[in-house]
């Protein structure tokens, strides 16, 4: 089992805006005085020079093209609704905003498949939808595929029975926590695990002061020590720039970086970033306008492909 893919698959947006149904409950979206038409301009401009930014350091990036078909405003961010496991096994996801279900597509699978991966399996977790259940993919869980923990902060977007189904399924064990913000005075639950934790190969980013609950926050730690990652911890202000919402990829010479936004690295200290570089390299790039009206970051554009390749 590897913990880190050197391919990744990012959707390229065309109708890219702030999405009022989402904004319900994530707390990190915020308006540009903009015309859509020049959001989504300037959202493409970012997401181009990301994916170049990615091919030149020798990262395998699969691009395909948002449709016009429906109103998908946060297309950008395919990691919550799909994932893709070693054994070929492909998992699809219940969404909270329902203009973001038909972000989900059939085509992409096939595209996949004309890449040369191999998909043996899909298991389809929507029907949740119908109850109102959601589980947000690898937004709302953490994956450490080598020690098979899945790790979940509980939220409107990550339902605890169905992290747990799906941790069945897929054999992880789950680690259950809540993970909070302040908005104006109150504690809320974030609505995404992957903005507050990073689970790499030797190291762990997280927000510790998120988790209120001591024991959820000992239970955590525990996990992440007994499989012997360094824990860099975060403040909640550096979660609020996106340093949580990052991932670590391998490139074709099997070397590792850690991919995160501008802002994401400019609220880093120095100590923070020399414990990073002793592990890997980073990459970052600009997202403004995508962090600020999506509420999402470098983590969320990227679904990693870890499906098999066909033996030719």
């Amino acid at each position: 089992m590897q913990q880190t893919t050197n391919t990744i698959l990012m959707i390229r947006p065309i109708n890219f805006r702030m999405n009022e149904q989402t904004a319900v409950n994530n707390y990190y979206q915020g308006n540009l005085e903009l015309k859509n038409s020049e959001i989504n301009e300037k959202a493409q401009k970012e997401f181009d020079t990301y994916v170049e930014k990615l091919r030149s350091f020798d990262i395998n990036v699969v691009v395909i093209s948002d449709t016009t078909e429906f109103d998908t405003p946060d297309s950008i961010f395919p990691n919550n609704w799909i994932s893709f496991h070693q054994d070929g096994t492909v998992g699809i996801y219940p969404m909270f905003a329902e203009n973001r279900r038909s972000e989900r597509r059939d085509d992409i699978l096939q595209t996949l498949e004309k890449h040369g991966f191999l998909i043996d399996n899909v298991v389809d977790y929507t029907s949740a939808e119908e109850e109102n259940i959601f589980l947000e993919a690898t937004g709302s869980m953490i994956l450490d595929r080598v020690h098979k923990k899945a790790y979940c902060a509980l939220s409107p977007r990550a339902d605890e029975d169905l992290f747990i189904e799906f941790c069945e399924d897929f054999e992880y064990t789950p680690v259950v926590f809540t993970a909070n913000q302040t908005v104006k005075n109150k504690r809320v639950a974030i609505y995404h695990t992957n903005v507050m934790m990073c689970v790499a190969e030797t190291f762990a980013v997280v927000c510790l002061s998120s988790i209120d609950d001591k024991k959820d926050r000992k239970n955590l730690l525990k996990h992440l020590k007994e499989d012997g990652k360094k824990v860099i911890d975060i403040t909640e202000e550096q979660v609020n720039n996106f340093a949580g919402n990052m991932l670590q990829v391998r490139n074709n010479k099997d070397e590792l970086f850690l991919i995160m936004s501008q802002t994401a690295l400019d609220s880093l200290t120095l100590s923070q970033k020399a414990q990073i570089n002793n592990h890997c390299k980073i990459i970052s790039s600009s997202l403004n306008t995508i962090e600020t009206c999506g509420g999402g970051s470098a983590r969320c554009m990227m679904a990693e492909v870890f499906l098999p390749k066909v033996s030719v």
